[in-house]
């Protein structure tokens, strides 16, 4: 694993422009705040050949409960190199604040060389044997299920179902989507991938301390490496970065849950049937009643982008699907805005109709064999979550407003979108518009731009 965090240069356009470092920034900023004479005047009165005493007069403040300092840090940006996809998921779980990116499995063609050890995984002794074998056999079948998918689409590329106006460029791309779309939910949820993400270090903080509660070894060394990048952007910051009480407990029973679920029902590896919860949130007080109609709150709009006016935006709308697998779960999970939710128990394992494999069976034997052991394990029973793979069905929740939610829904459904989001999506959709006929008009389901 390789941690690397990244300074922001300023532009050529703002030579002229102050320059200051994150903790300077956040410093000034909360100064700024407690006074009327302007940014000029605060960033003079700072001794330029020692700015770390204008700092240290400020974040006292910080351990005294005025946390909103940190988030005047601006983002800082850290690239990680090879933590797992479990990983890369909780953290974006954790930081629902973040920005940043993963790997997509939509564009690269993985492999076993990508896999952690069953130590650095922390696979208990007594499974590690089990678990090394079962990731090499999952490879093997995701490569010949990809390979059988893409000569397959070669032949008969009218399986793509693309309008006759799509530039080759497109073509080509969703093309070589059609068998990695199909073939990723045999690699394991431990594979190695790289992501990056932007937070403030108020942010930073609390992910930290959420990871550092993990009790997994890849969780507790990623939270150190991080730390160690942190401390040369926001030094004064990082100590309020290490777990505590709260922040295990919670840990522990969320870990605690899944655990005793595999304990107490065992792992199916069944295809589960859909079934999509909706509910839309649209009171209003009576004082504060909505300013505008439906179509108001969507006039001018043009696509996915566009403004949304006030009534949609105080809308809320829970939406949570009982069987979503971690494919794509890892990119639902990372829609910036609500709080999503999944205690990752394991409920059933997707497969699209295309894929064919004389393995499978026996496979799906091994995994939930092997999630059953390491479940049962007194200790390093939290492992379980590397065993699973992408197929992996599990219940997702995300709570969001309504503008937001029609967003999601018109990315996800849209041209070069992934066929199975579009299904979650547009089944959700269908309940929305149920509950709120009124809106159907104005979502564009199916009809997202393409992506480039």
């Amino acid at each position: 694993m390789k941690i690397t965090a990244i300074a922001i240069t300023p532009p050529p356009g703002a030579s002229v422009c102050p320059k200051v470092t994150p903790e300077l920034l956040a410093s000034s900023l909360a100064r700024y705040s407690r006074s009327n004479k302007g940014l000029d005047s605060i960033l003079g009165s700072i001794d330029w050949s020692d700015p770390d005493k204008s700092v240290d007069s400020i974040f006292r403040f910080v351990d005294y409960g005025h946390a909103s300092i940190t988030g005047m840090t601006g983002g800082i940006a850290i690239a990680i190199d090879g933590l797992s996809m479990f990983l890369a998921y909780r953290i974006f779980e954790i930081a629902q604040l973040c920005d940043g990116q993963e790997s997509s499995t939509r564009y690269i063609k993985l492999d076993k060389t990508t896999l952690p050890s069953a130590n650095e995984a922390g696979i208990p002794k007594a499974c590690a044997q089990e678990w090394e074998k079962f990731m090499e056999k999952a490879f093997s079948v995701y490569h010949e299920v990809y390979n059988d998918l893409d000569e397959k689409v070669k032949r008969n590329p009218e399986l793509l179902k693309l309008p006759e106006n799509v530039n080759e460029k497109v073509r080509e791309r969703l093309s070589k989507n059609y068998a990695l779309d199909r073939a990723r939910y045999f690699i394991p949820f431990a594979t190695k991938t790289n992501a990056a993400y932007v937070m403030t270090a108020r942010v930073w903080a609390e992910t930290l301390r959420q990871l550092d509660s993990i009790p997994l070894p890849e969780a507790k060394k990623c939270a150190a490496h991080i730390r160690v990048e942190l401390d040369k952007f926001v030094p004064r910051m990082t100590r309020h970065s290490f777990s505590n009480e709260s922040s295990k407990s919670q840990t522990e029973q969320l870990f605690a849950y899944s655990i005793n679920a595999i304990k107490n029902s065992g792992v199916n590896t069944a295809n589960i049937a859909d079934e999509v919860y909706l509910e839309v949130m649209n009171d209003t007080p009576s004082f504060l009643p909505n300013l505008q109609s439906v179509s108001e709150t969507f006039s001018g709009k043009e696509n996915r982008y566009s403004l949304c006016g006030t009534t949609a935006r105080r809308i809320m709308v829970k939406t949570a699907w009982n069987n979503m697998a971690i494919a794509e779960l890892r990119d639902l999970n990372r829609h910036r805005s609500g709080y999503r939710f999944s205690p990752l128990s394991p409920v059933g394992f997707y497969l699209p109709s295309e894929v064919k494999h004389p393995l499978i069976n026996e496979l799906m034997s091994d995994y939930k064999n092997l999630v059953e052991k390491i479940a049962a394990q007194e200790q390093g029973a939290h492992a379980y979550v590397y065993a699973m793979l992408l197929g992996t069905q599990v219940a997702f929740e995300h709570g969001s407003h309504l503008d937001k939610f029609i967003y999601e829904i018109e990315l996800r459904t849209g041209m070069g979108a992934h066929f199975r989001y579009a299904d979650h999506l547009a089944k959700a959709a269908a309940i929305l518009t149920k509950k709120m006929p009124q809106l159907a008009p104005y979502i564009q389901t199916g009809n997202a731009e393409p992506e480039f």
